[in-house]
């Protein structure tokens, strides 16, 4: 009895702790539920569909975030807005809801297929389209009535509609538990490329009509990028390829591109271009420029080659025009009193006098090339003229010109430099020393030419400058021989010197005018020996000074900011040794009626001072396939990637990029 009585109390205290626990259990709040505001999902054997909500209520939003997630079976796809070869891209149509005002749709950046030679581009496995829907009354309830039109596609392709209705509460606007994935595929719709950290730092047409995407990365590597451009009706744009280089900081793409009779010229286009590298994708409209580059990625075979015939007759033009530019003007004085000296001379004498030129001038190309190779490959900075920015050369080419000066005028009081002294012994010796001076004064031609840059020249040593030692050496080679071209056509046809008068004291007086040319190349040369010293103030000084423009100093990462405020910036990269920049500013920048444009508010003129060497000036022309100077580009509203300008400035030139650019904003640029 005493044992049963115990169990009959051990059971009854059992009972009561599960009483006890139940009723702590209802006194305890249960944790809080995670909601969520979604449509039915329509399934079908290939996807399934539905409308998802960011929030849980309107509260007072103005925007709800929504979301059209679809979740696709392995190998099946739908499609972006443009689909490329084939497909349709998804629609929405919304008759019937209710409080809607409206809604916007927006695109993650779509994958590249490609099936049977046609390239597609769109989403596999799962996406959410984010949707911006706006009430007509913010903080009532909505309902949102949506028919889903859409195509799967495999290696068949279904159509299927679906439809599909989400309610809104009046409700707080809390966070559901779809926002994360809506938040996800939204950070993958592009932007302008900051919040992927990479950039659009050239895109136009090449010489042989391809397109040319060149992109710098401000962190993270290149991986894989691609590239979608959409454009008028007439154009089918190809698979890029793809170059990467600088350790994976720099890629250039470059997309083919088919052109029905009917279409308009690719540089009078505007394009939309997207471009995707794994998660980072960037998105900008443009209008491409005419960049003048080939756009050859083929490193190896015959076909690279022809490729290079259009760089390499731009090299040859390029050289005979430095002919006649400002630079070479003295030394063609100093070998117009060789002509002289060859007045009554034979044809072999005059001959060998003229190939001995050619020769100086085409092995002067070729050592700095090598020399330019040499930098490269050392991670040096590289550009055509860039020696002029050391105060040695500049005072050895000083003592070269008064050197030759002396010699034209018969004063040599001046002591010849080592190198040149030994050299001119040596040749007397051997009977050859007037071969010599016309190889030296080859050389000096061509050193005296790399402060300038002509027509041609600023595509043909970008492309050089931009690819490895034997396409650099192929280059500044044929800019030698363009260079070199005019004394080679006087050696094939010495008799065109027979018109010469005979000897006399003519020949004298000539000499000391010429040699006037040479002085004042060397006086030339030490003004800016003197800004490299800090003897005398730069570019941007001078111009405050004389009461010129008022140069802004050169700063990139105030250009787009600018822009988006709705100005014009124009870019002046400049240096005091660049005469053809100079020529520049006395002929156009300088004069009415461009002052008179770039001075008007709204406009916003920056000059970037490459006089002593600056690597973010460097960087800066190499992000745009330039490596000399001048170079002037144009920014605005309409033209967010800039204007590239010739090398060689005309009014018409300036005014109508500035036109373009200012296209759209309050600070368009009228006539």
């Amino acid at each position: 009895m005493i044992r049963r009585a115990w169990r009959i109390k051990a059971i009854n205290r059992l009972l009561a702790g599960f009483v006890l626990l139940a009723v702590a259990v209802q006194a305890c709040p249960a944790p809080a539920k995670a909601e969520s505001v979604s449509s039915e999902t329509v399934t079908t054997d290939q996807t399934e569909v539905s409308l998802i909500s960011a929030v849980t209520g309107t509260g007072d939003l103005k925007t709800i975030p929504l979301g059209l997630h679809f979740t696709l079976k392995p190998g099946w796809k739908t499609y972006w807005r443009s689909p490329g070869d084939a497909g349709y891209p998804v629609t929405i149509d919304y008759q019937g809801s209710r409080n809607l005002a409206g809604a916007d749709i927006a695109w993650p950046a779509p994958h590249r297929f490609q099936l049977f030679g046609l390239q597609t581009f769109g989403y596999s496995k799962e996406v959410v389209f984010p949707i911006s829907a706006r009430p007509q009354e913010p903080g009532q309830p909505m309902t949102i009535r949506a028919q889903i039109r859409y195509l799967v596609c495999e290696t068949v392709c279904i159509p299927y509609t679906a439809n599909l209705t989400l309610a809104m509460p009046a409700a707080p606007a809390d966070l559901s538990d779809d926002a994360p994935l809506i938040n996800k595929f939204r950070s993958l719709v592009p932007g302008d490329g900051a919040r992927a950290g990479f950039r659009l730092t050239q895109f136009g047409v090449a010489t042989d009509g391809r397109l040319v995407a060149d992109l710098a990365s401000d962190g993270q590597p290149f991986a894989m990028p691609d590239i979608v451009i959409e454009g008028p009706a007439g154009f089918d744009f190809g698979a890029p390829n793809t170059e990467i280089s600088d350790e994976g900081m720099r890629a250039r793409l470059i997309v083919p591109v088919t052109r029905s009779a009917k279409a308009p010229q690719l540089s009078e286009s505007d394009l939309t271009i997207t471009v995707v590298d794994g998660e980072r994708a960037l998105e900008q409209k443009v209008r491409p420029s005419v960049t003048g580059i080939i756009a050859d990625s083929d490193a190896l075979g015959w076909t690279r080659w022809v490729r290079l015939l259009p760089i390499l007759a731009i090299a040859l033009v390029g050289g005979l025009i430095l002919n006649v530019m400002p630079c070479v003007l003295p030394v063609l004085a100093l070998k117009l009193a060789g002509v002289a000296d060859h007045a009554g001379a034979d044809r072999r004498t005059i001959r060998l006098s003229f190939i001995s030129t050619a020769a100086g001038v085409l092995a002067a190309f070729l050592l700095l090339a090598l020399a330019l190779v040499g930098l490269k490959a050392a991670g040096a900075t590289i550009g055509w003229g860039i020696q002029f920015q050391q105060p040695l050369f500049l005072l050895l080419l000083i003592l070269v010109c008064l050197t030759f000066a002396a010699n034209l005028t018969g004063w040599f009081e001046i002591p010849l430099p080592a190198f040149i002294g030994s050299a001119s012994e040596t040749l007397e010796r051997s009977g050859t020393s007037a071969l010599g001076k016309s190889f030296l004064t080859g050389m000096l031609a061509t050193l005296m030419a790399t402060p300038c840059s002509a027509p041609f020249v600023g595509t043909a040593v970008g492309f050089a400058l931009s690819r490895g030692a034997g396409d650099i050496l192929l280059i500044f080679a044929m800019l030698g021989l363009g260079l070199a071209l005019p004394y080679i056509v006087v050696a094939l046809l010495p008799g065109a010197l027979t018109w010469l008068p005979k000897p006399g004291r003519w020949m004298l007086w000539l000499k000391r005018v010429l040699a006037l040319a040479l002085i004042g190349s060397a006086l030339w040369l030490g003004s800016i020996l003197a800004i490299q010293l800090g003897l005398l103030p730069g570019q941007q000084a001078e111009a405050s000074r004389s009461g010129g423009l008022a140069w802004q100093p050169f700063e990139e990462a105030r250009i787009a900011p600018l822009v988006r405020d709705g100005k014009v910036v124009f870019v002046d990269v400049t240096a005091a040794w660049c005469v053809t920049c100079q020529a520049n500013k006395r002929l156009v920048t300088d004069r009415p009626p461009v002052i008179d444009r770039l001075q008007r508010a709204g406009v916003v003129a920056m000059q970037a001072d490459w006089t002593k060497p600056d690597d973010t000036i460097a960087r800066y022309l190499a992000d745009h396939g330039r490596y000399g100077i001048p170079f002037n580009i144009v920014y605005g509203p309409g033209a967010p990637l800039g204007i590239v300008l010739p090398e060689l400035l005309t009014s018409d030139a300036v005014i109508s990029a500035l036109q373009r650019a200012g296209a759209g904003s309050s600070a368009a640029i009228e006539p």
